[in-house]
C-alpha cells in the first residue's frame, strides 16, 4: 500500500486526503439518521412515517439534484462546488437541531440532500479519478472509499453515546460543528480542478457525452441495478435500529451494528477496488447485489439475537454501499472517461436515491399499516436478487452489433 501511494504526487495525495475527510464525516453523519428515530418521534410526538419522510426527501433531494450538482461542478469547478455543499450540510444540521415539529425536519431533510450532492460520492469519486492515472484508478477509489467508511464506523458508536446521556438534539448540534470540518476539506480535494485533462476529453461535448449515456446498455442497466441498492441499503439504514428495538434487544446494538457495517464496509471497498481493476467490474457488482439480497432474507427471516445481527452487520459490511463506489465510478470512467464523470455519476445517482427514498419512507409506512417489517425485506430480497443477475447478464461491455458511437470512439481517459 505504501509503494502505491509513493507513486502518487503530493498535490494528488492532497486531493485524496481531502475527498477522504468529505466522506468520512458526511456519511458518517448520514449513516446515524436512523438512531434519532425513536428520539426524536417521542420527544415531538411525530409518527415513524413523519420522520422518515423527512429523510426521505434528504434521498430525494439528493438524487434528482446529484445530477445538476454534478453538471455544475463539471463547468464551474469542483472546488466552488464542494465547498457550497459543506456550508449548506452545516445550515441543515442547525435547523434539524432546533426543529420543533415536521415542517423544520422536511427543510431540514431537504437542505441535507442538497448538501450530500455537493459533498458526497460523486464528486469526491471524480475529483480521486481525476487526480490518479487510469491504472491507478480502481485501487485508489477504493483505498478512498475505505477511508471514507471510518465515518460510518465512529458516527453512529459517537451518536448512540450521546443520545444515551444527553437529548437528541445535542446529538445534532455535535453533527453541525462536526460538519464545518468538511470546509478545509472541500477545499482540498476542489485542487482536483487543477489536474490537466486530457486534450480529447476537452474536446467532447456534455451534450455529446450525455447523449452517448443515454444510450449505452452498460450504463442504462447499472443505474437500473443502482435503484435496487438504493432501496435495500436505505432500508436497513434508516429501520435497522428500530427492528432491533422491537425484537427487545439491547438499543446500543443498534449502535454497533451500523458501526460495524461501516468498519467492515472499508474492507469491503478495499477488496472491490482491487477486484475491478482485475475482473469484469459488472460481474462483481452483480454479485454483491445477489449476495446482499441472500443475506438480508437470511438475518429477517431468523429470529435475531444479539449474536445473528452483529453476523448480519459484518456481512453486510462487506457488500455494503461505499464498496460499489470503485465499480460505479469506474465501470463510467473505463467507458466515457472523467471529464463528465461528475454529471454521468450524478445521472445515476438520481435513480438510486429513487430507491433510497422508496426504501426509507415505504419501509415506515409498511410498519405503520401491519406492525411488522416481514413484507417490506420479502419484497426487497427478490428484487436485490434479480437486480443483480440482470447487471451480471446485461451489464457487460456492448458486443459488437450493439457498438454505439460512444464506444466506437477511443475511451476518454
Amino acid at each position: 500500500m505504501m509503494k502505491f501511494f509513493s507513486a502518487i504526487d503530493r498535490q494528488s495525495r492532497l486531493i485524496l486526503l481531502g475527498a477522504a475527510a468529505l466522506l468520512t464525516i458526511g456519511m458518517g453523519i448520514r449513516q446515524s439518521f436512523g438512531l434519532f428515530l425513536t428520539p426524536v418521534t417521542k420527544d415531538l410526538a411525530i409518527t415513524a412515517a413523519d420522520f422518515t419522510l423527512a429523510i426521505a426527501i434528504q434521498n430525494v433531494v439528493w438524487g434528482l439534484s446529484q445530477a445538476f450538482v454534478g453538471a455544475i461542478a463539471d463547468r464551474y469547478g469542483l472546488r466552488r462546488t464542494l465547498l457550497a455543499g459543506a456550508a449548506i450540510y452545516v445550515a441543515g444540521l442547525g435547523i434539524m437541531a432546533t426543529a420543533k415539529g415536521v415542517t423544520a425536519l422536511l427543510v431540514a431533510g431537504g437542505l441535507i440532500g442538497i448538501a450530500l450532492a455537493c459533498t458526497a460520492t460523486s464528486l469526491t469519486m471524480s475529483a480521486c479519478a481525476r487526480a490518479v492515472t487510469p491504472g491507478q484508478r480502481s485501487m485508489t477509489l477504493g483505498v478512498v472509499s475505505a477511508v471514507g467508511s471510518l465515518g460510518t464506523l465512529a458516527g453512529p458508536l459517537t451518536t448512540q453515546v450521546i443520545l444515551g446521556h444527553e437529548p437528541w438534539q445535542v446529538g445534532m448540534l455535535f453533527f453541525m460543528a462536526l460538519s464545518i470540518v468538511m470546509l478545509p476539506a472541500a477545499f482540498l480535494a476542489g485542487g482536483a480542478d487543477n489536474i490537466p485533462q486530457p486534450a480529447a476529453m476537452e474536446r467532447a461535448s456534455m451534450s455529446e457525452v450525455l447523449g452517448d449515456a443515454l444510450r449505452n446498455r452498460q450504463f442504462l442497466v447499472m443505474s437500473g441495478a443502482y435503484f435496487v441498492c438504493g432501496l435495500n441499503l436505505m432500508f436497513l439504514t434508516t429501520h435497522l435500529p428500530a427492528y432491533i428495538s422491537l425484537c427487545g434487544l439491547d438499543p446500543m446494538l443498534s449502535a454497533w451494528t451500523l458501526a460495524v457495517i461501516g468498519g467492515v464496509s472499508a474492507i469491503g471497498s478495499l477488496v472491490t477496488g482491487w477486484l475491478g481493476g482485475r475482473y469484469p467490474k459488472h460481474i462483481i457488482l452483480g454479485t454483491v447485489y445477489v449476495l446482499r439480497s441472500v443475506m438480508i432474507a437470511a438475518y429477517f427471516a431468523l429470529p435475531p439475537t444479539s449474536g445473528s445481527t452483529l453476523l448480519f452487520a459484518v456481512a453486510m459490511g462487506l457488500l455494503w454501499w461505499p464498496g460499489l463506489a470503485p465499480l460505479t465510478a469506474g465501470i463510467i470512467a473505463d467507458v466515457f472517461g472523467t471529464r463528465y464523470l461528475a454529471t454521468l455519476l450524478g445521472m445515476a445517482f438520481v435513480v438510486h436515491q429513487v430507491g433510497s427514498s422508496l426504501g426509507t419512507w415505504g419501509g415506515g409506512l409498511i410498519f405503520d399499516m401491519t406492525g411488522s417489517y416481514d413484507p417490506a425485506w420479502q419484497v426487497g430480497s427478490v428484487i436485490g436478487i434479480t437486480a443483480g443477475i440482470v447487471q451480471i447478464v446485461f451489464g457487460g461491455p456492448p458486443r459488437r452489433r450493439e457498438m454505439s458511437r460512444s464506444t466506437q470512439a477511443p475511451a476518454l481517459t
